[in-house]
């Protein structure tokens, strides 16, 4: 191995070694540490130090830095205490998730390190909006990301660099090729013989790194990093290292040929790197000793703490409020000035006055530029807010889900339009595992909104046409708004936007042209969580949100005998629970009317809560009424077949004579 030192000091040789032995001590340590159980699991980063060290110690502390389970170094580059580390391992509240996640499983906003998911793929989205952001402030950071062999498979993988590659953000994609993705050999993950080539389809530079020469990395990251200030740009650099140890310690080893291990033994990074200083004088036998002496009695006096604090008591409250970052509702009030406008207007308007409102708001979604979106809600924004805020994504949900994650992470807001809700499912993942967790897990807000155009009655077939908001009520951390009128679309939407926690905001493809309503014009705000009675009566509730709302309204005017409260839901999380109760408890009777397919959607969840709470007022059975259970077909005569439209007259009219 042969290391050029440029023009690096003496100090700057040595601080290296400081870095790449700490990592590397207090592995040793974990080792033991498992042997005698006093910790659960361990990913070991043995022989791979030299990578997270050489690109955390190249970029500026303020730079964000994603890494993975084998990048301990990142984390001890940046300082953070070795108690918190030890207390984080082992789900103390002195860490980082206060015991509800493991390992490297967090992000910390006071290094600027944002920790990974198991689901690998989202933290190269979340990288791009990083950058994004710190290209939108003309601020020149740079954001390194970390991955493995294995990951570059996935199709985030592709998506992320696409994106980056396309609005030339300024993202290191640091691939650490180590052999094996858990017992699976290279040659079974991949045929290209380098995958820095897959720089090449992305039209991306690449570059092909030794992976455990500590002042090869630290080089070639430091120059990289100052060109990319003055031409931000991805590029892709894959370094080759070798994984000494177990996927974690529990899988062993046995699957690696001795010889593979031996041959990789002798590279190791930490050990090279001491014999070149050694042998050109700059660390003497003294100083080494003196350094390990140091940083071992870090690691003992460090696990002291950690081990002497408490383990974590569990408290109820403290886990339900921190599923959702707090928010406060401020009113803003409408004007007296009102003009009669659609459905889709009113999304329009909202959009547009959010915009001029938040400096800091970014929107994003498949033709929503010079085109104006799929429903052209978006035409004319361009020419207002520029091609800077109003982006044209390629087709790929999934990493731009992530990437408003890393916009909201680097202290932007980020609205994501789904060309139709049913796209969502390739944007599923970071959604329910990433935008509705990273409060809970680590107390780090989701400022993202997902716009969802869903619905039938346009007959346009199964991938157009569904409304899945069930597929994220069930999901704690999200917020999901289903406005019914104009009035209240954009009054829920502006609120939406202005709250920190992410949102699911259906938008009903049918009502867009079908639907006016006297709306103010100026900026307003609606609370999230709270229902609309739009109809008082004694004998019946009928519950309901989405064009359902509108179908409840016809069938009431068809039947003007029958006195109803109809409750239009507007936010199915958080649900208006107490103007339920209080509606069932003085009725007596429950319908509830939902487009969705019957089983499994959100009327289950309100016919049982209603059961539980409301049993001894009810005078008959609550009544659900939605879709087959099928998916939602094209033609005019089965979606008709296929909607409650038709059958909700009979089933009210059963519940009354119950």
């Amino acid at each position: 191995m042969k290391f050029e030192r440029a023009n690096l000091t003496d100090d700057v040789l040595l601080d290296l070694y400081k870095k790449i032995l700490k990592p590397r001590l207090i592995e040793e340590k974990m080792l033991i540490l498992i042997r005698q159980g006093k910790v659960s699991k361990w990913f070991s980063g043995i022989g791979q130090e030299a990578i997270a060290v050489g690109v955390t110690a190249a970029l500026d502390q303020d730079e964000y830095v994603l890494p993975m389970h084998r990048n301990l170094g990142v984390f001890t580059s940046r300082n953070i205490p070795l108690h918190r580390l030890f207390s984080q391992w082992q789900g103390k509240a002195s860490g980082f998730t206060k015991g509800r996640d493991r390992s490297f499983h967090f992000g910390t906003q006071q290094y600027k390190i944002i920790g990974m998911i198991s689901h690998l793929g989202p933290q190269l989205g979340v990288a791009d909006g990083i950058a994004l952001a710190n290209k939108l402030k003309k601020n020149g950071k740079v954001t390194a990301v970390f991955t493995g062999e294995g990951s570059t498979s996935e199709g985030d993988f592709h998506e992320a660099l696409n994106i980056a590659s396309v609005w030339e953000l300024p993202v290191l994609f640091v691939i650490e090729n180590n052999g094996y993705g858990l017992s699976t050999p290279t040659n079974e993950q991949y045929r290209c013989e380098n995958l820095a080539d897959k720089g090449i389809g992305y039209g991306m530079e690449s570059h092909i790194v030794d992976g455990n020469n500590i002042l090869e990395v630290y080089n070639l990251i430091s120059n990289l990093k100052k060109s990319m200030e003055t031409k931000p740009r991805p590029i892709l650099l894959e370094f080759k290292t070798f994984r000494m140890r177990g996927h974690e310690e529990a899988s062993g080893t046995k699957y690696v040929p001795q010889e593979l291990m031996d041959e990789w033994a002798v590279k190791d990074p930490v050990e090279n790197y001491r014999q070149f200083l050694k042998a050109d004088k700059i660390l003497t036998e003294e100083f080494d000793d003196k350094l390990r002496t140091e940083i071992k009695k870090e690691i003992d006096e460090s696990l002291a703490i950690a081990n002497a604090e408490p383990e974590i008591q569990a408290s109820l409250s403290e886990e339900l409020n921190d599923v959702y970052k707090p928010f406060e509702y401020k009113e803003v009030t409408p004007s007296q000035e009102k003009e009669k406008i659609r459905f889709v207007d009113a999304i329009s308007n909202s959009l547009r006055e959010s915009l001029e409102r938040h400096n800091n708001l970014v929107i994003m979604g498949q033709d929503i530029a010079e085109y104006g979106g799929a429903f052209k809600i978006t035409d004319g924004f361009v020419a207002q807010f520029g091609k800077q805020r109003v982006i044209n994504t390629p087709i790929c949900e999934s990493a731009v889900v992530s990437a408003a994650m890393g916009l909201s992470i680097n202290g932007h807001k980020a609205i994501v339009e789904m060309q139709f809700a049913d796209f969502v499912s390739t944007g599923f993942n970071p959604i329910v595992n990433l935008l509705a967790k990273s409060h809970y897990r680590w107390l780090e807000k989701a400022d993202v909104v997902v716009r969802m155009p869903c619905g039938g009655g346009t007959q346009a077939g199964p991938f157009h046409s569904q409304t899945n908001e069930a597929w994220f009520t069930k999901t704690p951390g999200l917020k999901v708004v289903y406005p019914a009128f104009p009035y209240d679309a954009k009054g829920l939407l502006n609120e939406s936007i202005n709250d920190p926690n992410p949102v699911l905001f259906f938008e009903h493809k049918q009502l867009y042209r079908s639907i006016y309503q006297e709306v103010p014009t100026n900026y307003y705000t609606l609370p999230l969580g709270k229902a609309a009675l739009l109809k008082e009566g004694n004998d019946v509730t009928i519950i309901a949100f989405g064009a359902a709302v509108h179908w409840a309204l016809e069938t009431l005017d068809k039947k003007s005998s029958i006195s109803a409260d109809l409750l239009d839901l507007r936010t199915l999380q958080p649900l208006d629970t107490e103007a339920i109760y209080k509606s069932v408890k003085k009725t007596g009777r429950a319908i509830i009317y939902q487009e969705d397919s019957l089983f499994g959607g959100i009327a289950s969840d309100i016919s049982a809560l209603i059961m539980e709470e409301c049993f001894k007022y009810l005078d008959a059975p609550v009544k659900r009424v939605g879709s087959l259970d099928s998916p939602i077909p094209f033609t005019k005569a089965l979606e008709e077949q296929y909607l409650p439209k038709g059958r909700f007259e009979k089933e009210l009219l059963a519940l009354l004579k119950y």
